[in-house]
Order: structure tokens, then C-alpha cells, then sequence
């Protein structure tokens, strides 16, 4: 712990199934709530990619803890071959101990489990707070600026008024399973569409999907479209498979699904270069969004050709 003022700190122990329930502990004290039972477990479960639970966490003389950054592995296919690789997910430090420099002690000693393991590069989607650190203090490099389309879909705000009154959340679950059932794929993701266009993406194969079901998402089939969605404060798309012939009218048939489902805006982000940015950006203005971010481990393997949709986001 040499490179970090250690005041309070007691240890910092590797990432591991016996200790994922602090990183929960850690959550609620940061973000004043709760993640669902078992959502880090599921999370942090990249035993398919052969590494698993990389990432490390601080504790304080009370053995609480008090900071922690973890990485996802997954594989990413650069010219059709999987390469294994890692996402920058979580990054969280109470807020008696930020200013230590426990974040670029934790990211360090991550990146060199990250080489032990044979991951050859890493990727991220900081917000505009965490960007500064990655690329100034940890030598990231920012490649790209991915954008957001929001579509205004005017309704009654049903979404809005649970959040408000969570006695009503079980109801609401209740109408927008019944709604979504005509719709209803059986499939648990999709393939990432960039990969169609000839760029390089995320391999979503069944290990990766296994891993996604730490986040409630679903796929539904409309106007012949199959469309990876997530339902939060709106109807958010992870991915689409559409034809450019068909892809207004599954705009147009999303936009009355939505409505039908009380959520305001319909929201998607993309990179910037693909078919499915500029089928939106000719109806949508074009926002930005996340930076895309890269860290090589010492591969040499060129990241420039890799485009991502909202789906490949930890968050989705």
C-alpha cells in the first residue's frame, strides 16, 4: 500500500465468492441503497471466460469496507477470433475515504491480475467524473464518444407515479409482464449487430448472456425485429435487429408499446459509424454519450475496428 496514504486502511484483499457480500455492503453505504440479493454474485461470475472475480477490495481497521474496483471478462471477436478481454465496471470508495488514492491503488493491482490471467486488454464506459482519473492517473485512451437517441413518447407516466408510490411496483411488474407476453422471445440477448456490419464487437455467446442475467432484461419480437430491451425510468434498448426497410415502422410500433407501458422516452445508445446510428440519427438528434475507453496489457492488439451498442454496458 505503498502508493496510497493508508490512514484507517487495514488491508486490501483480492475479489472472491466469500467476500462478494461486501462489495454489496459497500453499495449501500456509498449509493444509500441495496442492490437485489445476489446481483454481484451473478455479476462478477465470468467462470466461462476461465477468470472470474478479478478485482480488489479495501478495508479499515473495523474491517469494513471501504473501496473496490472490479473488472468483467468477456471476449471480444477481433477479426472473427475471440480474444479475451475485460470491461472497467464497478469503481466505489466510501465517502470517508475518497482522496487516498485507494482507486488508482485498487485499478493498479487489477490491471496486473488482469496480465495473470490472460486478458489482453480493457475497456470501459466511464461518466464524465471518472474519465479524468482513468486517463490521467491509470494511462487509458480515449478512442470514441458514443451517442444517445431519446424518443419522447407522450402517455400517462405510470412509471413515474410507481417510483413515486413502490407499494404499487408489484402491480405495475405484474401489467408489463402481461403486456410484454405477445411479444415475448425466448432468447436471453441477441447477437451483437455490429459484428453484421464487419467491425469487431463483444462475443455475446451463452456464457456471456449466463452472465447478463445479474440485470433484468428481455427480448421481444416486433415488425419482424428482435430487440434486446430493459424497462427503467424508460424503455431502453440494448440492441436491434431491424432492416433498414422495416426500421421505422418498429420505431413507430416501439413508440405505442411504450405507451402502453406508462414510460416517457424510449432510449438508445450507440457508436457512432454503424447502420443502427444513422437509421436514428435520420429521425433523432444524436446526443453524446459514454466515452469508450481502452487500456492494452501489453498485446498490441488493434482496438479500432470495435463498435459497441448499449448492450455490451455493464449497466444494461
Amino acid at each position: 500500500m505503498s502508493n496510497i496514504d493508508n490512514s484507517g486502511v487495514l488491508c486490501i484483499n483480492k475479489l472472491s465468492a466469500a467476500n462478494l457480500g461486501d462489495v454489496t455492503k459497500l453499495h449501500a453505504a456509498v449509493y444509500g441503497k441495496t442492490p437485489a440479493p445476489g446481483f454481484f454474485e451473478r455479476k462478477y461470475n465470468t467462470a466461462y471466460a476461465s477468470a472470474e472475480h478479478i478485482g480488489f477490495i479495501a478495508y479499515n481497521r473495523q474491517i469494513k469496507p471501504i473501496a473496490f474496483y472490479g473488472v468483467i471478462p468477456c471476449f471480444m471477436l477481433i477479426d472473427g477470433k475471440e480474444v479475451l478481454c475485460a470491461q472497467s465496471a464497478d469503481t466505489m470508495t466510501h465517502p470517508d475515504y475518497r482522496n487516498k488514492g485507494l482507486f488508482v491503488e485498487l485499478a493498479k493491482r487489477t490491471f496486473e491480475l488482469c496480465t495473470q490471467s490472460g486478458i489482453k486488454f480493457l475497456f470501459g464506459f466511464p461518466n464524465q467524473n471518472s474519465l479524468p482519473g482513468f486517463v490521467n492517473k491509470l494511462d487509458w485512451q480515449m478512442t470514441a464518444q458514443m451517442d444517445c437517441f431519446v424518443i419522447p413518447v407522450k402517455t400517462i407516466p405510470l412509471a413515474k407515479l410507481v417510483a413515486k408510490l413502490p407499494v404499487l411496483k408489484r402491480l405495475y411488474t405484474g401489467y408489463t409482464t402481461m403486456i410484454l407476453r405477445k411479444y415475448r422471445s425466448p432468447k436471453s440477448g441477441i447477437s451483437s449487430t455490429v459484428l453484421n456490419e464487419g467491425f469487431d464487437g463483444l462475443s455475446r455467446n451463452d456464457g456471456y448472456l449466463q452472465n447478463k442475467t445479474y440485470s433484468h432484461t428481455k427480448v421481444i419480437s416486433i415488425n419482424n425485429a428482435q430487440i434486446w430491451i430493459k424497462i427503467n425510468s424508460g424503455l431502453i434498448i440494448g440492441d436491434l435487429s431491424v432492416t433498414p426497410a422495416n426500421f421505422a415502422g418498429t420505431i413507430d410500433n416501439l413508440i405505442k408499446l411504450a405507451q402502453k407501458l406508462g414510460l416517457q422516452q424510449i432510449q438508445y445508445h450507440t457508436s457512432r459509424g454503424t447502420q443502427l446510428h444513422e437509421l436514428f440519427a435520420e429521425r433523432y438528434k444524436a446526443i453524446n454519450s459514454f466515452p469508450v475507453i481502452f487500456k492494452d496489457l501489453g498485446s498490441g492488439i488493434p482496438t479500432d475496428s470495435i463498435r459497441f451498442t448499449f448492450a455490451d454496458i455493464d449497466i444494461f
